[in-house]
């Protein structure tokens, strides 16, 4: 494939490290979708374009369903981005899942509501294939990397994206273990989707915080010692998730060359006679659509 340029996406916990990959510059991209969550910054890191974004913005000021994830993928798709690596903290729904240990999803339920799911609401039908959501190249690179990490790093599961803010009940919480749900988080969608309809290569670390309220917390912990065993939680899994990260991007010439299916997701999506696609949804969709349109 041509040049490659890897975009990471930092979620709570690592949103705030991306400042240990490289200094850059920050660059302010003006997408057709409105503002990104903060300026891009673009740097290097062992020979390895990369730009970095973090989701929730400076502080951590916006929550899963306020995050303009249209215009974060669209801005890392305007930078060159040819893959990404996001990060995101959950919940486990599973015993073997614990605290502190690394998730490599393989796939995703969606119950958001809130959120613009789709690129093309408008202008043109396109329908992409999501059978498999999380780029399978990608994942497996991650998985290969995971030696160099003091934690238990899980080979698949399956993410349950909920809308938020607020956290599940645990009715919820046991349905979401009876669907088969490995993790519960609010940030993978639709930002996988959206990745997926701009042809880039898509694959999520899950950071596991904690148990999810199907487990009920030891009572000897009152809500402040709680809180901030959940803190230390996703502190160790931000340390392990940015040492998994910097080895995927330094060993990034193991699968530089090997095409992802997302690179040409779009080329049997677009259902509609391209005689009758307006000149405005080239204008709007820009380097999302140039190749085919």
């Amino acid at each position: 494939m041509g040049k490659v340029k890897i975009g990471i996406i930092g979620g709570s916990g690592l949103g705030d490290a991306l400042g240990v990959f490289s200094e850059g510059k920050s660059v302010k991209v003006d997408t057709p979708f409105g503002e990104c969550s903060d300026e891009i910054i673009e740097a290097s890191w062992k020979g390895w374009d990369i730009a970095l974004l973090n989701r929730h913005g400076p502080g951590h000021v916006l929550n899963p369903s306020m995050v303009n994830y249209r215009a974060n993928i669209y801005a890392l798709k305007a930078v060159g981005c040819t893959h990404i690596i996001a990060s995101g903290a959950v919940g486990s729904l599973r015993e073997h899942i614990r605290p502190k240990d690394l998730v490599i999803p393989d796939q995703v339920i969606d119950k958001t509501y809130r959120r613009i799911g789709s690129f093309f609401d408008e202008y043109f039908a396109a329908h992409v294939e999501f059978a498999a959501p999380f780029c399978p190249v990608l994942r497996k690179h991650l998985l290969n990397c995971a030696d160099v990490v003091n934690t238990s790093v899980h080979d698949g599961g399956t993410y349950v994206c909920m809308e938020g803010p607020a956290f599940s009940t645990r009715a919820e919480s046991e349905m979401h273990r009876l669907w088969g749900g490995d993790l519960i988080g609010m940030t993978c969608m639709p930002e996988a989707k959206l990745a997926r309809e701009a042809e880039i290569a898509y694959a999520l670390v899950a950071l596991v915080s904690d148990y999810d309220c199907w487990q009920p917390h030891p009572s000897e912990l009152d809500k402040h010692a709680l809180l901030k065993e959940i803190i230390g939680n996703l502190t160790d899994a931000t340390a392990n998730a940015i040492s998994l990260i910097k080895a995927a991007i330094e060993r990034f010439g193991e699968i530089a060359d090997i095409p992802s299916p997302a690179h040409s997701a779009l080329s049997l999506a677009i259902w509609t006679d391209k005689t009758k696609i307006s000149p405005e949804a080239k204008k709007k969709l820009g380097v999302l659509v140039e190749k085919y349109l």
